[in-house]
């Protein structure tokens, strides 16, 4: 069984939440936002603009 591309690495809120994503493959960050039945889902991004990449991975 292969590792799944996309992994949670933190989530706050139910009704409303936030979560944060990691790529398995680049270590990118990318936050998903969840209300209802509505989400959006960006990648994180540091001063310059650049990708955020997950340290410990």
């Amino acid at each position: 069984m292969s590792e799944k591309r996309f992994e949670e690495v933190y989530k706050q809120g139910k009704l409303t939440a936030e979560k944060i994503i990691r790529d398995n493959e680049t270590g990118i960050l990318y936050l998903v936002y969840q209300e209802g039945y509505g989400m959006g889902l960006t990648v994180m991004v540091d001063k310059n603009g650049k990708p955020l990449v997950d340290e410990n991975f």
